[in-house]
């Protein structure tokens, strides 16, 4: 054979192969690859005479090509088939033929256990009748079939897989075998419910989020006009709940949240939605209430106050009992009359409605209240450049003995508006409070009290007078305000018992451990401290004593009835009586006769504020009565 015969890059390895054999005598094979990519067989044998001599060799060539694919592509398939996805082979009749490995993994079936089987094995049941219809109308229609499927393994768990089917057809497209291969997708099943609880559900409660309430109330109101029913909302704010929070911690405020939202659930039928906006703020969508208005009406009224009842039981909040009232406001809906934004707007304005008229209530929406609450945000948009703008004006009201010794005043607050004028604090210090102004207002107030203070130090005739400020719940409850007095009084190095905080009985008993912790501190540094608007509460007299109070102040609602209800009367005497057996100071405020003066003076308080000794006036007004 010429060398002609030899392949490219390998004629000098056939030559040395070939004089090899001729000395060993052993034939030699190799494969071979052209440049066209074809498979050789390359033999070399020795080549004998009829005498058996040996007379040189013999090269041949077998195209092998197909055979080297044919190996290729079964090492192809063997890894395929043992790839990670679970595959099994069924003969025509749905009898498994053969499974891989990833198979018995996925499912728990060995090989021996389904060869023999139908996928009939894996049923679960979870799909019914209809499902594998449509699986067999794709396969004999299309060849293939894709989709999610529950399987039950062997251990009877039931789990999703993602399911592909093939139909492998011979010549006459008739199927011969079916490949399918199985996926588990319980990880990817559950990040996608992870995902969409994160995007529509409120991870505390696991109530509707606001996006989601939206949505549903745009299919709400769509269902509202095909079935001509009206239907309802209902805004319920839980009373009080930043106090909780403030006092006994976000945790239990969150354990709060949480039995809220499942007795909201048990209180509205199975078709209703509840769900959280955020915060302490829930929505109940009531919907096929009626065909009526007025009938609808009816209905989410005893329906919100059903929940009223409900959310008024006690909890147990980590071993504690708490009570909890809720305000709600409602409206109703029909058709797309409105937007989901106006309805949402609309039940909180009556929320706020039922908060003003008390709390634990429920309020419609209503008109003139909408009216109202836009000029309570326009007041809150001013209020917020009030203290920027040195808006605020301190008046002084006297605190005198019955000798009219002036011993001090109380500094009370006033807003000079720029267009409505002077403004009493009862008008926008509530505000203040809910919008958490209080505290830079409060601290300013704090400032101004020292300053003045140390003022009047230098001056005989008012370096013994005491000053009065009122504190707010949620300047009392801030974890640094003790911090913050000791900083006032460093600053002005004044004395510190010349500063008097007045304290009310419900800012006090929201959280006694806490509070009595912080006015011992204070009592500790020289602050005087007064309880405020005493005998308004529903306390138990058995806090009083553990209370470092230096002085109780009696309510001018009981002053203002001495000689009017005799309760009242016995109300103030109870009250001087007890101070004295406290020893503590006593203080009355809103004095305003002779009459109720010496009342007091008689069964033993002898210091006094009100409108018989002078009005709340301005710095120079005080300062010339002092005159």
């Amino acid at each position: 054979m010429t060398s002609s015969l030899f392949i490219q890059g390998q004629g000098d390895d056939l030559l040395v192969a070939a004089q090899n054999v001729l000395d060993s005598l052993i034939p030699y094979e190799r494969e071979i690859q052209t440049n066209d990519d074809t498979w050789m067989l390359a033999r070399i044998q020795p080549y004998c005479t009829l005498d058996i001599k040996i007379d040189g060799v013999v090269l041949t060539f077998t195209d092998i090509t197909s055979r080297i694919k044919t190996q290729a592509d079964l090492c192809i398939y063997a890894i395929a088939f043992e790839s990670q996805e679970g595959i099994f082979i069924t003969d025509a009749s749905g009898v498994i033929l053969k499974v891989n490995q990833a198979f018995t993994k996925i499912t728990g079936y060995s090989a021996e256990e389904a060869i023999g089987q139908t996928p009939r094995l894996l049923k679960s049941g979870s799909q019914d009748a209809t499902f594998y219809a449509a699986l067999w109308e794709s396969l004999i229609s299309t060849g293939v079939w894709h989709g999610e499927i529950y399987n039950q393994c062997k251990n009877g768990e039931v789990f999703p897989h993602l399911l592909t089917i093939t139909a492998v057809k011979g010549d006459n497209g008739v199927p011969f075998h079916y490949v399918a291969s199985l996926v588990d997708i319980t990880q990817q099943k559950e990040a996608s419910e992870q995902i969409e609880q994160l995007a529509f559900y409120d991870p505390l409660t696991h109530l509707p989020n606001r996006r989601l309430l939206k949505d549903r109330l745009h299919q709400a109101l769509a269902s509202s006009a095909r079935k001509k029913q009206q239907g309802a909302l209902l805004f319920i704010d839980l009373d009080n709940f930043k106090t909780l929070n403030d006092t006994l911690g976000h945790d239990i405020g969150d354990l709060l949240l949480q039995q809220v939202a499942q007795r909201l659930l048990s209180s509205v039928r199975e078709e209703d939605t509840v769900g959280r906006l955020g915060g302490d703020e829930f929505v109940v969508m009531l919907e096929d209430l009626s065909e009526n208005p007025e009938e609808a009406a009816v209905h989410a009224e005893i329906a919100g106050k059903n929940i009223l009842v409900t959310l008024n039981k006690p909890y147990l909040l980590a071993g504690r009992d708490y009570r909890c009232t809720s305000s709600i406001g409602a409206t109703l809906f029909y058709d797309h009359t409105m937007t989901e934004d106006d309805l949402l707007k609309h039940v909180d304005i009556a929320m706020y409605q039922a908060k003003h008229l008390g709390r634990n209530t429920l309020c419609f929406f209503d008109q003139a209240m909408h009216s109202v609450l836009t000029e309570r945000a326009a007041l809150e948009a001013n209020l917020r450049l009030a203290l920027e703008k040195n808006q605020f004006r301190l008046y002084y009201q006297m605190q005198t003995t019955h000798g009219n010794q002036i011993v001090g005043a109380e500094m009370l607050i006033r807003w000079q508006h720029p267009e409505h004028g002077l403004i009493l604090p009862i008008d926008f210090i509530l505000l203040a409070e809910e919008t958490g102004l209080i505290l830079p207002i409060g601290q300013w107030e704090l400032e101004m009290a020292c300053a003045q203070l140390k003022t009047w130090e230098k001056h005989p005739q008012t370096q013994q007078l005491q000053l009065a400020v009122n504190v707010s719940a949620r300047q009392l409850h801030q974890a640094d305000f003790v911090g913050q007095i000791k900083t006032i009084l460093k600053k002005y190095a004044i004395e510190p018992n010349r500063l008097k905080l007045e304290l009310t009985e419900g800012i006090v008993l929201n959280d006694i451990t806490g509070t009595i912790a912080k006015m011992q501190a204070l009592k500790s540094i020289g602050v005087r401290l007064s309880l405020d608007d005493f005998g308004t509460g529903f306390s138990s007299l058995s806090y009083l004593t553990q209370l470092p109070l230096d002085q109780l102040k009696i309510d001018q609602s009981f002053v203002r009835n001495i000689n009017v209800k005799h309760s009242d009367a016995l109300i103030v005497q109870t009250i001087i009586g007890m101070a004295s057996n406290l020893g503590l100071e006593v203080i009355a405020e809103g004095v305003e006769t002779e009459v109720q003066r010496a009342f007091l003076e008689k069964h033993g308080c002898c210091l006094y504020q009100g409108y018989l000794f002078s009005m709340p006036v301005p710095l120079e007004a005080f300062e010339q009565l002092l005159r």
